[in-house]
């Protein structure tokens, strides 16, 4: 390994450790960063760089127990395995990564891939409408879940956190679906298990055309 990093040049080994550290700070690396308020596309060196030295990452990381994972699909690299480091989120933060899967979902079934633009008063709404989030949720929250959101590329924010008003567009990205798999997804799911039932039984309707016949168990 060290061989191989002697091979480059200071300015490719520089940006070869630098995207090994933001994997490890963000879990994934996409293809194209998009600008939240133009939706211009911007392609991301740290991918190029992947892609590159994919079989060095691959190598470096199985060292410390951990796997690169490519999905062509997705245009993602991530790190999966027991080295990485799992962030702990909160109740609150678990849910509105759910609510964004579901604004996600909706904006790329009625209005294509270059929609799925958000803000926090939609956030809100859909909170309010499927019951998962029914009081006003405090500063201090909000920021916690923009951050994690932010870092972990979820979402891309035009600005600070802290300048994010109601209606400053928020971009999300197709990852969100990843970290729905989560045990702390599970665990508010299964919590919430009615109010989400009937949000899988909506979301199985509008991919087959089929009438949502979802039914309380207790009823």
């Amino acid at each position: 390994m060290v061989e191989y990093m002697e091979m480059m040049t200071v300015t490719e080994a520089e940006g070869l450790k630098r995207t090994i550290k933001e994997l490890f700070r963000q879990t994934c690396i996409i293809q194209m960063k998009y600008d939240p308020v133009t939706l211009v596309p911007r392609d991301n060196p740290n991918y190029r760089i992947c892609q590159k030295h994919q079989k060095f990452i691959e190598d470096y990381l199985s060292v410390i127990g951990c796997d690169l994972r490519y999905d062509p699909q997705e245009s993602i690299y991530r790190i999966e395995g027991e080295g990485v480091v799992t962030e702990k989120m909160s109740e609150i933060t678990t849910l509105l990564v759910l609510i964004l899967k579901m604004i996600y979902k909706d904006k790329i079934m009625g209005e294509g891939l270059h929609a799925t633009v958000t803000s926090l008063s939609e956030i809100r709404e859909y909170g309010k409408n499927t019951n998962l989030i029914n009081r006003r949720l405090t500063s201090a929250e909000w920021r916690e879940a923009l951050s994690l959101m932010s870092r972990h590329q979820m979402i891309e924010l035009p600005g600070a956190i802290a300048h994010v008003e109601d209606d400053t567009p928020i971009y999300i990205y197709s990852t969100v679906n990843i970290y729905c798999a989560s045990v702390d997804i599970n665990a508010v799911v299964e919590k919430y298990r009615e109010e989400v039932m009937k949000i899988v039984a909506k979301e199985s309707a509008d991919e087959t055309g089929e009438e949502d016949i979802y039914e309380d168990p207790a009823e």
